[in-house]
């Protein structure tokens, strides 16, 4: 059994999460950082001083304007898109006018179908991949550009310092367009082939490929990785090595690249499920937009755990989902009591279970449970 589409430490940032109904049969498994969940803890374990060292200081005289995070945001945004596949969910950027992405390697690894939604939520299938990087964890796709596309500019990352101001967008557990600023906390060396930036800037699951941009709104960095081992430890791929891929293409259909990455499937375990059935008047006293909280939160955290329950990593798929539950809850309004108890009431029953597995899914039933009677009570069912 599986939780429908992507995995691990929260990675996304450094793998996936959490489950489809068990009626369907399981998707391949995603594969997630090749190597990412060991770079993030390298450096993560360089931030503790073993290893690191400040970027080369910037040298050009003349320096473009410095720009808020909302400047930054509002010229950007249009260029930063959505890669879905089957049950996964990740961010890229343009970098050609005719539909170059960046992107994340583990955002497509083992994926033979993957979508990529523009700004204007036009949706586009992705033809081939033009260059990847597994060990830097890097990729570039292509789809057919309906018109000229709006770009980012790729900047120096060797310019990069400790103490820097860094803005990162992304879609964070589905959440389209999450713009959040920090500081660039360190520039890691982990090996001789590999330098990692340590940014301040939170991101989450769905991050993954999103652009990373100093204070002249130039992309600096690919979000990557998210270390769960210490508070807002977070990575991105310096855009240098980013451009060394934009110089030597080297296509090759997605359904290939597909085929060479995918990982194989690993027996999951036996689940028994109890998706309770709600009346309408669970919802009595809730708005339109406490229901579409409700419905967009649950089905993001479910595209975010779902990865990584198939991958294994059944305590990151539980957290998700209770976390997931615990913003539902803050969220909605206080007349939307429904809802709100019958959250409580899966994270009750998950918390009073031993085995993440089953704690993955005690959630995944309540969310279940209250998309089913969302559903019905937009169809316009009758009791």
């Amino acid at each position: 059994m599986n939780h429908r589409s992507l995995p691990g430490e929260l990675h996304d940032d450094v793998r996936r999460p959490c489950a489809a109904p068990p009626s369907r049969s399981r998707p391949p498994r995603r594969p997630g950082w090749p190597s990412l969940p060991c770079l993030a803890a390298a450096a993560a374990l360089a931030a503790l001083g073993c290893g690191g060292a400040a970027g080369q200081p910037a040298t050009s005289a003349a320096q473009p304007t410095v720009m808020t995070p909302a400047q930054i945001a509002a010229r950007a945004t249009p260029a930063v898109v959505t890669i879905r596949g089957d049950g996964s969910l990740g961010a890229g950027f343009l970098v050609r006018e005719d539909g170059w992405i960046a992107t994340n390697f583990h955002v497509i690894a083992g994926m033979p179908d993957l979508k990529v939604v523009l700004w204007d939520q036009s949706e586009h299938p992705v033809l081939e991949v033009l260059a990847f990087d597994e060990d830097r964890d890097l990729a570039i796709v292509r789809i057919h550009a309906p018109r000229r596309l709006p770009l980012l500019r790729l900047g120096d990352s060797r310019a990069v310092r400790p103490g820097d101001p860094v803005v990162a967008i992304g879609h964070p557990l589905g959440l389209a367009d999450t713009v959040s600023n920090g500081l660039v906390s360190a520039v890691r060396i982990v090996d001789p082939a590999l330098t990692l930036l340590q940014i301040s800037a939170p991101i989450a699951p769905g991050s993954s490929g999103g652009p990373l941009f100093n204070e002249r709104g130039e992309v600096i960095g690919v979000a990557a990785a998210v270390a769960t081992q210490g508070q807002n430890l977070n990575f991105g791929v310096p855009a240098d090595y980013l451009k060394k891929l934009l110089v030597r293409p080297d296509p090759v259909p997605l359904s290939t690249f597909a085929a060479e990455t995918a990982e194989e499937e690993q027996a999951l375990p036996a689940i028994k499920r109890s998706i309770p059935h709600h009346a309408l008047s669970l919802l009595r006293g809730c708005t339109e937009s406490d229901l579409l909280v409700l419905a967009r939160t649950m089905d993001g955290a479910i595209q975010v755990g779902s990865p990584l329950y198939n991958e294994g990593d059944f305590a990151s798929c539980y957290h998700i989902y209770e976390g997931a539950a615990l913003d539902m809850e803050r969220r909605i309004g206080r007349a939307c009591r429904g809802p709100k108890q019958a959250l409580a009431e899966g994270r009750r029953k998950a918390a009073r279970l031993d085995d993440n597995a089953a704690q993955a899914w005690a959630m995944r039933d309540a969310f279940d449970g209250l998309l089913d009677v969302i559903l019905r009570k937009v169809h316009g069912d009758a009791e």
